[in-house]
């Protein structure tokens, strides 16, 4: 009787889960016919469980034979590069049907993102234990892990790589280059192409120059041209040529003697021209000139400075004066007669001076007395009667008081005294009024000649 009881219990619960129809009533229920028997020796209880991609491993109860039996446990796993989803561990149950199910997806990582100026190529894709490798383009260097594989959590290992731009550009200079002087100039105008850099990886390169522009002046000598070159990395690159410019010269043109050269751009070089000219008291003999040849040799034969002849037995004023024109400056003193006062000191200051009036290029003239005792003299030569009259109405030059008249290298009146002037005011008027500035730079180098 005890049996019979424990077995309709049984029997309700398992209808109950079963979907069967339950009643109030302990004894009131209605046995089905059909009913399922438990049997924990059917070794195929459940279906045998399978797994695709992964393993399935059981233990039931009655050994290893009955791996579906009533009860039995299997634990489920995954082969590797694949994830399980679902029950990690199941069991048989009386409803004949597993507690569970679960299956086996395949495990990735995530996208990789492209390098820039690089790529990548993956032995699996994206998948478990797939591995990348990177690789940069040309004229770049990898910086950091050569390739990243995928692991089971699904993430990368490593960090992503850059690709590292190392290769330095590439620049050539134009050839050195040697270039004459121009005529006249100690420079010479030097042009070239600009030169052509290239870089593996960018396109575009700033370009500088270090030194001069091309198509200028250059000086002589050897000129340093320097350009460089950077890529957007910073790489740099350089080159450097050298433009000399030769000024041809002749030798050294020596002064004369008793006089001295002038000469344009540098004096001695090819296209140079220099000019004789002559000190006081003397003039030129040969040509004015000589010019620095290509052949570095001087055009012409040297001029010489011979001591200036004046002719003081000239008939006519203008034939007096012709003598001086261009060449010398005048200097006429007149006096009533040789006691006058005033006129014996301006001669002794004269006589001292003479040397301050030759490098001023001053020429004395002495009108003194009048007619039938009047005399003219340079010096020691005397003038005509003709020629002192001459120079009496030309320069209205009065016979009855002292005085003296300066006139410039071109015979213009320029300045008149009527009392006797001490040298340095004399000299210091024709220095302020009657030199240019070459002819004073000239009066200052010679200056210590008369002390």
């Amino acid at each position: 009787m005890i049996f019979n009881c424990f077995v309709a219990a049984f029997i309700l619960y398992f209808t109950a889960g079963s979907g069967t129809t339950a009643y109030d009533g302990y004894n009131d229920f209605v046995e089905e016919d059909n009913a399922p028997q438990l049997d924990y020796k059917d070794p195929q209880w459940c279906h045998s469980p399978g797994l695709t991609n992964g393993e399935v491993t059981c233990h039931s109860p009655r050994g290893a034979a009955y791996r579906s039996t009533l009860g039995t446990r299997c634990e489920m796993s995954c082969d590797r590069g694949y994830r399980l989803l679902g029950k990690s561990s199941i069991h048989c149950l009386a409803n004949r049907r597993w507690s569970g199910t679960a299956y086996c997806r395949k495990m990735r990582c995530h996208v990789l993102h492209l390098i820039p100026h690089g790529s990548y190529t993956c032995s699996q894709g994206f998948m478990v234990d797939s591995r990348c490798d990177f690789t940069c383009d040309t004229g770049y260097r990898i910086e950091g892990e050569h390739s990243r594989t995928c692991q089971r959590s699904s993430s990368w290992s490593g960090t992503q790589p850059i690709c590292d731009d190392t290769d330095p550009p590439k620049i050539k200079c134009p050839p050195s280059r040697l270039k004459v002087a121009e005529p006249g100039k100690l420079t010479a105008m030097v042009t070239w192409d600009l030169p052509a850099a290239t870089d593996t990886a960018d396109k575009s390169l700033n370009v500088i120059l270090v030194g001069q522009e091309p198509g200028t002046d250059f000086k002589e000598g050897a000129n340093i041209i320097r350009y460089k070159v950077y890529d957007q990395a910073r790489n740099k690159a350089a080159c450097k040529f050298i433009v000399r410019v030769e000024v041809r010269r002749c030798p050294d043109l020596p002064p004369p003697l008793h006089g001295y050269l002038t000469c344009s751009s540098d004096g001695s070089n090819y296209g140079a021209t220099c000019e004789y000219h002559c000190d006081g008291g003397y003039e030129r003999r040969g040509a004015s000139s000589r010019v620095c040849q290509f052949n570095r040799s001087w055009a012409g034969a040297p001029a010489e400075c011979v001591a200036m002849e004046i002719k003081s037995d000239v008939k006519t004023v203008s034939a007096l004066l012709d003598q001086f024109h261009e060449k010398r400056r005048l200097l006429i003193m007149s006096a009533p007669n040789i006691s006058d006062p005033d006129y014996q000191l301006q001669n002794i200051m004269i006589q001292k001076s003479d040397c301050g009036l030759d490098l001023r290029h001053v020429t004395v003239i002495e009108l003194l007395g009048s007619p039938p005792r009047e005399t003219g003299r340079i010096k020691e030569s005397l003038l005509s009667s003709e020629v002192i009259e001459g120079l009496r109405q030309v320069f209205r030059i009065s016979r009855f008081y002292f005085s003296m008249l300066l006139l410039d290298e071109l015979g213009l009146d320029r300045e008149r005294f009527i009392t006797p002037m001490a040298s340095d005011e004399l000299f210091s008027y024709i220095d302020s009024f009657l030199l240019d500035e070459e002819q004073r730079e000239r009066l200052e180098l010679h200056r210590d000649f008369c002390d």
